[in-house]
């Protein structure tokens, strides 16, 4: 499965729409107010931001990312970019990035850049998972805790997302608030992609991975954070 297929299976699961929506909340826009999407991928938030009537920039790294975007949403506006170094003057009046920091090493150089795109009085929002912390109902409780901490280790910064507060009010941002959901995720293309991790990085076997799969009868609940403050 490729990125973007695995982009639009996430934003079809269910609660991912209303997911969406909190973050547009938690920004508190007026209607014309410039909002500037980080890892924006093909694009959907930005679209549904633009429909809510604010002014959405998308950025990613990815130029097939940015491409997709621009022929899913040929009236919008997309550019490359990185987190570090935004295309783009300042001015916004919000700043939001999902799913993002997990995969940022260096997740206070963004926030500086974050602070010089959005206006006095601009909001952020971060949300993302919490990959440490999978939930998962298995007979097998101790081959459950390697397959989920080798899938952490494939991750930049697995934890972020429970220290969102910390990264937030550290780097200057006031009236840091957040707030958790669960997610669920499953099928056995994701379940699988567990599996296949573990066995690769030597946390278990191939034989412990299939006997792991075959007790697998429910969904795998991703506990999911949402924060936001003000510049």
């Amino acid at each position: 499965m490729s990125m973007l297929q695995r982009l639009d299976a996430a934003d079809a699961l269910p609660g991912a729409a209303e997911l969406r929506a909190r973050t547009y909340e938690l920004l508190r826009l007026e209607p014309g107010s410039a909002v500037i999407d980080v890892g924006c991928g093909a694009g959907l938030a930005v679209a549904e931001m633009s429909a809510l009537g604010f002014r959405a920039v998308g950025v990613d790294l990815s130029a097939e990312m940015v491409d997709e975007a621009r022929r899913r949403s040929p009236d919008r506006d997309f550019l490359i970019g990185d987190a570090y170094a935004l295309p783009v003057d300042g001015g916004f009046a919000g700043y939001r990035a999902d799913k993002v920091f997990h995969e940022l090493a260096e997740p206070d150089a963004a926030l500086a850049e974050a602070r010089r795109v959005l206006a006095p009085g601009g909001r952020i929002v971060l949300s993302g998972p919490d990959w440490e912390a999978l939930v998962i109902d298995s007979s097998y409780p101790a081959l459950t805790r390697e397959i989920v901490r080798a899938r952490a280790s494939t991750i930049t910064a697995p934890r972020i997302a429970r220290g969102f507060r910390r990264l937030l009010t550290g780097n200057g941002f006031r009236e840091v608030s957040v707030e958790g959901v669960v997610g669920f995720l499953g099928g056995e293309s994701f379940l699988r992609g567990l599996v296949d991790v573990a066995v690769r990085v030597g946390a278990v076997s191939l034989a412990e991975g299939e006997i792991w799969l075959a007790d697998q009868v429910g969904d795998v609940a991703v506990p999911q954070f949402l924060a936001s403050g003000v510049v």
